[in-house]
């Protein structure tokens, strides 16, 4: 079996959260009666996004060209990151706060679109602004936003890259080493800046670095114990869905019966009515033989008296 379509996967994670559960399930059904089970368990793994995580769907799946600038732009801060190339870092840092500024008030706009969303007062855009930060810090946050299928809203804890291939580490162990005869005093100071920043961003990523590890740690267990919660829930929901559909069966079965024996008592009922009808005309046709049977009698009774007494005055004639 195919599995579900990309069309039928972007529709439902463009569906308000609250509407989210009702269309999927919606949409298991359809797949089952298609036959194709593959895809209805497909579609029955997909889990709802936050209400955050919906409105960012929302723009990459309505304005994909403009996540894609975000992404462009984010590569950008990380090439400037990387090169320490600190008045190219200001302008895109400056121009980073105006496309984030945009695309929330673009959000905005499209919520309002969608009939049946949240209001425009209890709409997130503080998540969303968080998380369009961290898709312009973080490669995987990015492709996450731009897939469309956003589960929450993500937090960035870092600084932004750090340019290793450009870093030399330096211990306290370690002495600065003193500067070629020749060279001039503004240069050394600005070299001993840069190699101050250098070790304050590389002190900054380790514990950065340490941050994030444990925070995946325990999101890794989270995951886990979702993972299995799921798991449950949706054998649950395949055996709460088979006897729903066992039950509606059976009832539409029962219906039908029930149909039947509903026409033919009406049918009956009919029958006896006409029935009924016929004995009482039967009744009323014996009383009126009978009736007649009576009189017929009394006459032919009269008749034979009549022919009694002529016959005896033949005989006395005679």
């Amino acid at each position: 079996m195919p599995g579900p379509s990309r069309d039928l996967v972007e529709r439902l994670y463009a569906e308000p959260p609250d509407r989210f559960v009702a269309a999927r399930d919606a949409a298991v059904a359809e797949a089952r009666r298609a036959g194709d089970r593959t895809a209805a368990r497909e579609i029955a793994r997909l889990r709802r996004p936050t209400v955050a995580a919906w409105l960012v769907n929302l723009l990459a799946l309505r304005r994909p060209e403009l996540v894609a600038d975000l992404v462009r732009l984010a590569e950008s801060l990380r090439s400037a990151q990387r090169e320490l190339r600190g008045p190219r870092l200001r302008e895109l840092s400056a121009q980073r706060r105006a496309v984030v500024g945009a695309l929330v008030a673009e959000v905005r706009a499209l919520a309002a679109g969608v009939a049946g969303g949240p209001p425009a007062g209890k709409l997130p855009l503080g998540e969303v602004e968080a998380t369009l930060n961290a898709a312009l810090s973080d490669a995987d946050v990015a492709e996450q936003v731009r897939s469309g299928r956003l589960l929450r809203a993500a937090h960035y804890a870092g600084f932004g890259e750090v340019p290793r291939p450009q870093l030399r580490l330096v211990t306290t162990a370690e002495e600065e080493p003193p500067p070629p005869p020749a060279q001039p005093r503004a240069e050394l100071a600005e070299t001993r800046a840069e190699s101050a920043e250098t070790r304050a961003a590389e002190r900054a990523e380790r514990a950065a670095a340490a941050e994030r590890a444990r925070r995946r740690r325990a999101l890794d267990r989270e995951l886990d114990r979702a993972r299995g919660d799921l798991a449950r829930a949706e054998a649950e929901l395949t055996g709460a869905a088979t006897a729903e559909e066992d039950g509606a069966e059976l009832l539409a079965d029962l219906e039908a019966e029930l149909a039947e024996l509903e026409r033919r008592r009406a049918a009956a009922e009919q029958d006896l009515s006409r029935a009924k009808l016929a004995r009482r005309a039967a009744e009323r046709g014996v009383t009126a033989a009978r009736r007649r049977a009576g009189e017929v009698e009394a006459a032919l009774e009269e008749l034979a008296a009549e022919e009694g007494t002529a016959s005896d005055r033949a005989d006395r004639a005679h």
